[in-house]
């Protein structure tokens, strides 16, 4: 009989402990998945799942939004304290010393041992101590990890104290470890499929089946599961579910138009990359999930996109992805990804939504009423995307052109910078642009800014336009349009529109403000392709700054000087103050901001 028969769907949890301590004493990935290997080998089916999670450090895939184990330092040196006899101040000295909570319970547990060995004649009459198996550890952990609310402490102190107590030296280090979130055997997803491929389906061949169901399913234990138990062929027909995340597509990078439109096929679809969080929304009847692009249940955070997503999506089952972007309800500008962070906060999550409201740019459909779409070509997912959805102002398709002119896709790029996104995706739309789960590739390439260079100096700039506001700033102006002075042509190019930065008291004077230099049509010495709605002779100077200079198809601040059709404007600009000591030739001049786009550039280039 093997030391393992006697564990029916069950399995010593040494197992797992040696294997650990093997991989942290090698170098070699190949060595690791040999071991790996060898543990599969060993485990039974049952319980497969239960020993990849724990190989990756988890007690389930993070999707699912179960708690934590809610563990902290402290309670797990209370807990080792408890389990070896020992005094907190001894746990903490030796963790002090080694810098290893393992090590330190593993040094305690050996020292209890040989305390225990000495005392013979308590031992002659002390049961045999039962060994761990893999479901007693993993359904403790998870006990632990259930434990909420009044008394919950108390509960979980208790049952991890118990598992270090019945546990060896070895295992005790590895809990810990776990316990902590540091397990330090860098075993990753590819070599525990790497060692379920060998095991399961009989050689590396088997790896691209395994990968991609994992890429579909996002739940590497359940998908070990399934292989154990029905074999690599069950694996073939998985289709993705409502519910439960797709691993998303990846893209590569270029910063060459025409090298883009080369890889991507000639022609493709290039949209904006909009600076927000990537989002897939998952839709069954009223039923709303929504996952981060690294797979976290972020529902909570948009429950106003959850109702967009009830009732814009046209379909009772639905995988659709797209990204949600703050954007201000007064101007309707796009603001940046950094807005969206007060959306992580889990109270008052109501006072967030009208504070940083948010808009859905939709890009790809994956999955529509028990149809696979992943496998289709680009131009059909993007049509049915079309088919499914009823676009409104906070819900709509991502903005993109078809096209296979580099110049295009150059002038389309400024244009999305100069709205607020950070980018553009260019997607290829032959037969076999597929939506590839998991995998960075040539169906996508990314063109963005390689850099984030905010701007250290506020600029100047002259009021030579005003628009009308949405939302509460509706029938009031709620954005300048504003230049720069060229001396050498005694004009005023314009340089960023801007509608942040404003208190309420400032958005009420404005009218009063401008209402004296309103024109009916633009002034002469104003050279502009932007169209504002109110048209402002050259006399008021603000105090502005933003995110970094850019170049603009819309902005005729040095235009073509850069670079043939652009000019100089200011992303993310945002309004100071008013400067009534300056008159309009006192701003800041064209040939100024050259210089400061060009020390960007020199900054850029020794990062």
């Amino acid at each position: 009989m093997s030391s393992t028969e006697k564990y029916v769907g069950d399995m010593p949890f040494r197992e797992i402990a040696d294997t650990f301590e093997k991989i942290e004493l090698i170098t070699s990935r190949t060595q690791m998945t040999l071991y790996l290997v060898n543990l599969f080998k060993k485990t039974p089916p049952e319980i497969i799942d239960r020993v990849v999670y724990i190989l990756q450090g988890r007690l389930w895939p993070d999707w699912k939004g179960l708690p934590e184990l809610g563990v902290g330092e402290k309670m797990l040196i209370k807990a080792i304290a408890l389990a070896t006899h020992s005094r907190e101040s001894e746990v903490e000295s030796l963790y002090k010393s080694l810098g290893d909570l393992g090590k330190a319970a593993e040094s305690l547990k050996k020292k209890a041992e040989e305390r225990a060995k000495k005392a013979v004649s308590i031992l002659a009459f002390m049961p045999a101590k039962k060994e761990l198996t893999v479901n007693h550890v993993y359904e403790t952990l998870t006990r632990i990890a259930l434990a909420q609310g009044e008394g919950s402490r108390d509960i979980k102190l208790k049952l991890l104290a118990g598992l270090l107590t019945d546990a060896s030296p070895k295992e005790a280090k590895y809990i810990v470890r776990f316990v902590e979130g540091r397990l330090r055997v860098g075993i990753g997803d590819a070599t525990i499929m790497d060692a379920l491929a060998v095991v399961y389906g009989g050689g590396a061949h088997a790896r691209p089946i395994i990968e991609r169901a994992y890429n579909l399913r996002s739940d590497l234990g359940m998908i070990a599961k399934m292989v154990a138990e029905k074999g690599i062929e069950a694996l073939k027909g998985i289709k993705p579910e409502v519910g439960i995340p797709i691993r998303p597509m990846l893209a590569e990078r270029l910063s060459d138009p025409k090298e883009m439109l080369t890889k991507a096929g000639g022609k493709a679809y290039v949209e904006y990359k909009y600076d927000g969080e990537r989002a897939q929304i998952h839709k069954k009847g009223d039923k709303i999930w929504i996952y981060s692009r690294r797979l976290e249940n972020i529902t909570h955070q948009y429950p106003d996109v959850v109702d967009y997503a009830r009732r814009y999506i046209k379909a009772d089952e639905a995988i659709v992805e797209g990204e949600i972007v703050v954007y201000d309800p007064d101007t309707g500008e796009l603001r940046p990804f950094q807005e969206l962070m007060h959306r992580k906060r889990k109270h008052d999550i109501h006072i967030a939504i009208k504070e940083y409201p948010v808009k859905v740019f939709l890009f790809d459909l994956l999955y529509v009423d028990g149809e696979d779409y992943t496998e289709k070509p680009l131009p059909e997912r993007r049509a049915k995307l079309k088919e499914i959805i009823e676009e409104t102002d906070v819900f709509q398709i991502a903005e993109y052109i078809e096209t296979d002119n580099p110049e295009e896709l150059e002038k389309f790029f400024l244009k999305a910078i100069e709205e607020g996104a950070e980018g553009v995706m260019v997607k290829a739309l032959h037969r076999n642009a597929i939506y590839q789960a998991g995998v960075r590739g040539w169906l996508w390439i990314k063109y963005k800014r390689d850099y984030k260079s905010e701007m250290t100096d506020t600029v100047d700039l002259v009021v030579v336009g005003a628009f009308y506001g949405r939302g509460r700033r509706g029938g009031k102006f709620g954005a300048l349009l504003m230049a720069s002075y060229n001396p050498e042509k005694d004009v005023f190019e314009t340089v960023c529109k801007v509608g942040s930065g404003f208190k309420d008291e400032d958005l009420e004077k404005l009218p009063e403000m401008l209402k004296p230099y309103m024109l009916e049509r633009k002034h002469p010495r104003v050279v502009a392709k932007m169209e504002p709605d109110v048209w402002i002779m050259p006399a008021l100077v603000a105090e502005i700054i933003g995110a970094e200079l850019t170049l603009s198809p819309l902005h005729t601040c040095c235009l073509d000087v850069v670079k043939s059709g652009v000019g100089i404007s200011i992303r993310f600009p945002r309004f100071i103050r008013w400067r009534p000591d300056k008159g309009p030739e006192d701003a800041t001049t064209s040939q100024e901001l050259l210089e400061m786009y060009k020390r960007q550039l020199k900054k850029i280039a020794v990062q």
